[in-house]
């Protein structure tokens, strides 16, 4: 009876405890700053406003340019957000700027762009690099591991890829792989800004800034590139699930969206030049072939049921969304500060269907991962419970309900599982280590017959693997 008490006691004190520690996922609260009416149509377009945190919008219609930020009344239309892959929209627009200019050919090969490239990729053109119709993988060679594991520890996960690396993996491409059918690919974007500041002797990002930023004013839209500090001022990155993120820096991906920062201000600039049709490098939202069922692609530039021309971003903490319809003289850029895309509020905005917003494999898999983790965590009280297990079980079991929970906590799919949930396996681990805290005179160290090495190995191995998970996701 003692023992049941304490059990029941030392559950309901952790648990309570733990509910004040358990994982917050943001949610997008109900203030806003700028145009008022403009922040109640995002607020409707935004829909569930779980997994937002802030949302930085700019609105252009008939060449007036409104703003309005939701969630943090901090955030100003002049707050620098991570773009991502909005950059290759401008790396298509600085292709087709420097063809107006004669500078070069979007059907120049690889082989004349960038001397010394040798192989099936030296056939490549530009023009297919821009459109993602180069056969180049969706992610230049890279240490798969390394990169799943720093997206899981919310670090850069291109860290260390300079353009020299770009350069020699493109030197050892052997094949191309549907070359001439579009499939995405940050590779590509990258040699293609590779090859364009070589041809003009100009790095990517002063050449981008020379050709395209400056002439629309976009004073604000920046690069930070190889562990340089985001831009004073800018909005910090998360998950969906309030982790912090680290801003992605890598030179080698800048072309296709690494170290990019803008504003809601410079991109609402963007969005006006584009519907006047005086930006340089216009030409780029010209949709010329086929990307998918609801989309064509230009330079870089998607355009979605013939009407909306878009692009959008995402690094390891931000998504972004620039479009405009040329036919009703509508554009809208939204920034927003995690992992939850913001693509439906700006299709939405602009009369466009927007995706269904459903889960990817592997998002469901880190959903079956939370849940296993979960009940992992539980470890400790089941074996407790039943009654038989020695110290070193005990012990091991202890490792294992520390280990899930530790981890779970920073990386579990709070959007879907409720993260009160989080608190019950630690309250019936507190229950369970009441138990064997009650009952460890009575426990032997080892069961009768049981392999001493193979017991003390199994609790190394398990001590071992805990401590290399909280290393690897904390």
């Amino acid at each position: 009876m003692r023992v049941a008490v304490a059990a029941v006691l030392a559950g309901l004190l952790a648990g309570a405890v733990a509910l004040f520690a358990a994982p917050r996922p943001p949610s997008l609260r109900d203030t806003h700053t700028g145009d008022a009416a403009l922040a109640a149509l995002v607020r409707d377009a935004a829909g569930d406003p779980k997994g937002y945190r802030a949302l930085s919008v700019a609105y252009v219609e008939g060449g007036t340019v409104r703003y309005a930020s939701l969630g943090d009344d901090t955030i100003t239309p002049d707050t620098p957000f991570e773009i991502g892959s909005v950059t290759k929209s401008l790396t298509g627009m600085l292709l087709a700027d420097l063809e107006q200019d004669g500078v070069l050919s979007a059907r120049d090969t690889l082989g004349t762009l960038l001397p010394g490239t040798e192989g099936p990729a030296a056939a490549v053109t530009a023009e297919e690099l821009t459109s993602h119709r180069s056969g180049l993988p969706r992610l230049p060679p890279a240490n798969l591991a390394a990169l799943f594991l720093r997206q899981m520890r919310a670090q850069d996960p291109y860290a260390g890829i300079g353009t020299d690396d770009i350069a020699r993996a493109l030197s050892e491409t052997e094949k191309l792989d549907g070359r001439g059918t579009f499939a995405y690919s940050n590779y590509g974007a990258s040699v293609l800004g590779l090859a364009l500041a070589t041809r003009t002797g100009t790095p990517y990002p002063r050449l981008l800034t020379d050709r395209i930023l400056t002439p629309l004013g976009m004073h604000d839209t920046v690069f930070t590139l190889d562990g340089a500090a985001p831009p004073p001022g800018a909005a910090t990155g998360g998950t969906p699930t309030g982790r912090r993120t680290a801003p992605w820096t890598a030179s080698g991906i800048a072309p296709a969206g690494a170290g990019a920062w803008s504003t809601a201000a410079d991109l609402g600039r963007l969005l006006t030049a584009l519907l006047a049709g005086t930006a340089p490098g216009q030409a780029a939202t010209t949709a010329r072939f086929d990307a998918d069922a609801q989309d064509r692609i230009g330079y870089g530039w998607l355009t979605r049921d013939a009407a909306v021309v878009w692009h959008n971003g995402g690094t390891g903490g931000f998504r972004t969304f620039a479009g405009f319809d040329p036919a009703t003289g509508r554009g809208i850029a939204v920034l927003g500060n995690t992992t939850r895309s913001v693509d439906a509020i700006g299709l939405r905005l602009l009369g466009a269907d927007p995706p269904a917003e459903g889960r990817t494999p592997p998002e469901w898999a880190a959903t079956v991962v939370t849940v296993f983790l979960l009940l992992a965590g539980a470890s400790l009280f089941t074996t407790a419970v039943r009654g038989r297990a020695d110290r070193l079980q005990l012990a091991e079991a202890a490792l294992i309900s520390a280990g899930c929970l530790t981890v779970v906590h920073p990386t579990g799919d709070w959007l879907i599982i409720p993260p009160w949930l989080w608190a019950l396996p630690l309250a019936l681990s507190a229950a369970g280590a009441a138990i064997a805290a009650l009952s460890f005179r009575t426990i032997p160290t080892l069961r009768e017959g049981t392999n001493p090495i193979t017991r003390w190995a199994s609790l190394a191995v398990t001590a071992l693997i805990a401590a290399a998970l909280a290393a690897l996701f904390l």
